[in-house]
């Protein structure tokens, strides 16, 4: 290893990013650590706790421990522009953002990358569980997102939308160790931050109580709850018919089976009031607050125009598991650029639509317009404005944004 290739460690104040940063040192790299501070707007209150006060002082103490440099850096105007702003607008849209996805691609392996480069680093790592591979496909050098070793830490989801280049300069020193691995070295080497909780909430800013958050720029607004019964016939064209391949499909099917219901009042019948549909998503269930329904309340749809939830009764109602799904050409990103598909191609692959999902498999069909995914089972909760993943194996191959 020689000794001049520098690596700069997004240090989190947390116990996984302060163990990356030991076993670089180890490795020999010339480690440098860096704080990133991402919020400290009065005007919008994420937190009534103040974790990255607490955050920046651990991160600095496992850098004095270790013995390496130190700095924090304020990224909280280029936080709010790309990610809180943005978190706003797609859920007064009546869309549900992956905030954590989104600060990858663009904090840390955007901003922080290029704060590192400014310091002549050759690369940043983190704390992530997943894994970097590296393999030549037709005389170029390729590389590859993995899974992390440990099954219930992989976080591969979060970094979906990351590029060659991006990855190039990318290190993931823990991805190839188990939780309980990482919090055994960090004890050994008497890191502060051993026995520290994992954060929970926003990536770098700490816990946050969404609605609460929401409701500084989105203000209540009261309007109907209305409940959807289960033998809409639209639901009737929303599975692939049998003995089908989903690649068969015409345009008019796919349309009907991946893109979501919009639904009117008149389809179902008002049964409660809520303070505003741009809190709530799809999937979501408690928040309600609407008592004697004998099964449990689903949300399965919002319209934020004009101001309407739509709920289906129990965890099986037909508009809450959904078959397919659709991305737009303009939100496909493929992380194997050499494995793109072309508009009338297809092919399978295990794709999941959340963070710690269990993969499914599915089928992507390209069309000129965008992806459409059909799913082997039925999907609970697809959300506009999540992202959509897709794997071969162990290695993630692309992703988009849900329409």
């Amino acid at each position: 290893m020689n000794k001049k290739t520098r690596v700069v460690v997004g240090l989190s104040g947390g116990v996984d990013s302060s163990v990356t940063a030991y076993l670089l040192q180890q490795q020999g790299y010339e480690v440098i650590g860096m704080f990133m501070k991402n919020w400290h707007d009065e005007s919008v209150t994420i937190s009534n706790e103040c974790p990255w006060m607490e955050d920046s002082t651990d991160a600095m103490l496992v850098a004095e421990k270790l013995g390496i440099p130190f700095q924090a850096i304020d990224l909280s105007e280029e936080y709010r522009e790309r990610i809180v702003d943005y978190m706003f607008a797609e859920y007064e849209a009546g869309r549900t953002p992956n905030p954590d996805v989104l600060c990858n691609r663009e904090i840390k392996f955007d901003i922080f990358l290029k704060a590192a480069q400014k310091l002549k680093a050759n690369y940043v790592a983190t704390g992530h569980y997943c894994q970097k591979g590296e393999i030549e496909v037709n005389g170029h050098k390729v590389f590859q997102l993995l899974a992390g070793a440990d099954p219930n830490k992989d976080q591969s989801y979060f970094l979906c939308q990351l590029t060659q280049d991006q990855l190039a300069k990318a290190l993931f020193p823990i991805g190839h160790l188990q939780k309980f691995e990482v919090r055994q070295i960090a004890k050994e080497q008497e890191l502060v931050t051993a026995d520290k909780k994992d954060s929970q909430g926003l990536c770098f800013v700490g816990k946050v109580r969404l609605p609460e958050f929401l409701q500084q720029q989105l203000k209540p607004k009261k309007g109907p709850i209305v409940v959807v019964p289960e033998d809409l016939p639209i639901y009737q064209h929303q599975k692939v018919p049998a003995g089908m391949a989903p690649e068969d499909l015409d345009q008019e099917a796919l349309e009907q089976i991946c893109l979501p219901v919009h639904y009117q009042k008149d389809q179902g019948k008002k049964i409660a009031e809520h303070n505003g549909a741009h809190y709530f998503t799809v999937g979501q269930r408690k928040g309600l607050n609407v008592g004697g329904t004998g099964k449990p309340l689903f949300v399965i749809g919002t319209d934020t125009q004009e101001n309407v939830i739509y709920t289906g009764l129990g965890e099986d109602h037909p508009g809450l598991m959904r078959n397919g799904l659709f991305v737009p050409a303009k939100d496909i990103h493929w992380i194997r650029k050499d494995l793109e598909l072309t508009p009338g191609q297809s092919k399978r692959y295990l794709a999941r639509i959340r963070y710690r999902q269990p993969l499914s498999w599915a089928t992507l069909i390209m069309k000129k317009n965008g992806l459409y995914v059909l799913f082997e089972k039925p999907q609970k909760g697809i959300a506009s404005g999540q992202f959509v993943a897709w794997y071969d194996g162990e290695e993630s191959i692309g992703s988009g944004v849900i329409a």
